[in-house]
């Protein structure tokens, strides 16, 4: 499945995913059923919690049956007596196996949500590159919770209501035949009538409740958008547009759920009149046949006491029908993520890399564009090489496509044509993880997690001792800094590292890739948050850090490559230069240029 489509905007479903007109249906709740097999004993047991319920319940009627027939004579009272103390044990048994069919289902529905939010999560994890580029997280972070947290409601209560009530109709239908075969003919005779329009109003509350669930989807899309962003926000002073446009995502996810519960309302008024109106006539009807002496007022009172449980299941249905819907319709854009599958992904048998890895990498004649911009080139024709251990800088001007070059080396993408290797292997036949285990990366915008700083450093490894991680600060300068946090290594950093300044986010990124300790080095403008002083000491440790292993390093501040031993040029995706700082500086082309108006600038 692609995900190449642009032009995406607020509240666009991901590709693949169905329109709201699209008809949905109970199906998609049909792929739980692997959930629910791996705990097929606590199912098992809720179930027979569920029928045992239901079926005491229907023993209520024989006794009141018996009690009008026999009347309350002073003759009758042992009977009533004991027919009292069954009923006082069938209370009982009813009340434990609520009990255990209420904890039974909800911890299984639990249970269920937990692993498929797992499973969805880890799913995530693992797709392409590809499909961030057009998936909102916002979205993907409300399917992850709230279209879970409504299949929970629905595994973990609608369903067992439902089963319940279902198993009380049929129980229900099946005693009033054995009651009354001709009054029976009655109430079956208006089923359908009663059916049909439920089915079809149905179709109406399940398409309100995926526009309710999708409208939702976009509000929170855009909420997360705008905290994840709040200073800049702030600092523009858009708080006034902000809040119109959440407020206008707001009233529209308002305005679904009002129509979806609007739709479900009159549903369960169609239900009830129906339902109820059909039991009033087969009371009138059964009168009659009392007065006529057909029946005894006892069988009669059993009868429409059957009739009500029968009608109340049926009535309760139509009520769950409508979670159920939404249940479905959230499990339905669960799946649409776990359908999608990894456009990069390891080949069934991976050729391992070999080791002791070297870090060799070559690219000959690569070709590549974006997925979103298919028609647009970002490499045309690229050939090079990096010998292992030698330090290589990518130089040129904004979009030349410097950083798509790392991009296709962690394999995020794939070329159009041509072939990278690592090492000798093409970079399809290997496995995409063990490859990137053997790359450590700088990015420009250093990704800080909301945990301690022992743990965002940890996450070049995370099996690193404590040492480890402290000798990999103090490589990177950033003990110093870390020292002087209120506690240290374990200090908790704000989301994304928002309370530390754009320089000790970056060291922090270079202690992580120390730690790594990979053979193949990347470096993406490293030292560009930094100031002179900061700098000058990051230097410094890079340029250590890359004599033990393969370099490749992006800077547009060409101070930064002076040390490397080849520097390639590079612009619209071809090399134009290549050398030494000495040589392309002689050589009067682009490089040169740029070097002029930088160190003049100096």
């Amino acid at each position: 499945m692609s995900f190449a489509s642009e032009g995406r905007g607020l509240g666009t479903p991901v590709p693949g995913t169905p329109t709201p007109s699209r008809r949905v249906n109970v199906k998609p709740l049909k792929r739980l059923a692997p959930y629910l097999l791996r705990y097929r004993g606590r199912a098992a047991a809720a179930l027979v919690a569920l029928v045992v319920a239901a079926l005491t319940t229907l023993v209520v009627p024989i006794a009141v049956r018996r009690m009008i027939d026999f009347g309350f004579s002073a003759q009758a009272v042992e009977m009533i007596n004991s027919y009292f103390s069954v009923l006082i044990a069938v209370v009982a048994v009813l009340a434990v196996s609520s009990a255990m069919r209420y904890y039974l289902v909800t911890t299984l529905g639990e249970r269920i949500v937990a692993d498929l939010r797992a499973d969805v999560f880890l799913h995530l994890t693992r797709l392409s590159s590809g499909f961030f580029d057009t998936a909102k997280t916002g979205e993907m972070i409300s399917r992850l919770t709230a279209d879970t947290t409504q299949i929970k409601s629905a595994v973990g209560a609608s369903v067992s209501i439902a089963l319940r009530n279902l198993v009380l109709f049929l129980g229900g239908a099946a005693m009033m035949v054995v009651t009354s075969p001709r009054l029976s003919l009655f109430v079956l005779g208006a089923i359908p009538i009663i059916v049909l329009p439920l089915v079809g109003y149905g179709r109406a509350v399940r398409k309100k409740s995926r526009e309710a669930q999708d409208t939702l989807a976009e509000a929170s899309s855009y909420a997360g958008e705008l905290v994840g962003a709040i200073r800049t926000l702030q600092a523009f002073t858009n708080e006034v547009m902000a809040r119109k446009r959440f407020s206008k995502a707001v009233e529209g996810a308002y305005g679904a759920a009002r129509g979806a519960t609007k739709a479900r309302s009159v549903l369960t008024a169609i239900a009830l009149f129906l339902i109820f109106g059909s039991i009033v006539v087969v009371l009138w009807v059964g009168a009659q046949d009392v007065l006529s002496g057909d029946i005894t007022p006892g069988r009669l009172g059993q009868f429409v006491l059957y009739a009500v449980f029968a009608a109340g299941g049926l009535g309760e249905l139509s009520q769950v029908w409508g979670e159920i819907a939404q249940a479905s319709g959230a499990a339905e854009r669960l799946f649409e993520i776990l359908d999608v599958e990894p456009e990069i992904k390891a080949p069934a048998n991976p050729i391992p890399l070999p080791l002791p890895a070297r870090g060799a990498v070559a690219f000959d004649r690569v070709r590549f564009a974006y997925p979103t911009r298919p028609d647009s080139l970002i490499l045309d024709g690229l050939s090079f090489a990096v010998n292992p251990g030698e330090r290589l800088a990518l130089v040129g001007p904004s979009g030349a496509g410097k950083s798509t070059i790392f991009h296709l080396l962690l394999r995020f993408y794939d070329p159009a044509s041509g072939r990278i290797s690592f090492d000798g292997v093409d970079l399809p036949k290997a496995d995409p993880a063990d490859l990137r285990r053997h790359i450590a990366l700088v990015p420009q915008d250093a990704v800080v997690f909301a945990s301690s700083v022992a743990d965002n450093i940890r996450f070049g490894n995370p099996n690193a001792s404590d040492d480890q991680v402290r000798r990999a600060a103090e490589a990177a300068h950033a003990a110093e800094f870390i020292d002087r946090l209120p506690n240290g290594y374990e200090t908790q950093l704000g989301e994304r590292g928002i309370t530390l300044s754009g320089g000790q986010r970056q060291r922090i990124a270079i202690a992580r890739a120390i730690l790594r300790d990979a053979p193949l080095l990347l470096l993406d403008e490293a030292t560009s948050s930094l100031d002179a002083e900061s700098e000058t000491l990051v230097q410094k440790a890079l340029t250590q850090l890359m004599q033990q292993r393969t370099s490749i390093v992006i800077a547009h501040r060409l101070a930064t490559v002076l040390s490397c031993d080849r520097i390639l040029v590079i612009d619209q995706g071809r090399i134009v230069e290549e050398g030494t700082h000495a040589q392309l500086s002689a050589s009067g082309g682009l490089y040169a240029r740029l070097a002029k108006l930088q160190f003049e600038a100096a």
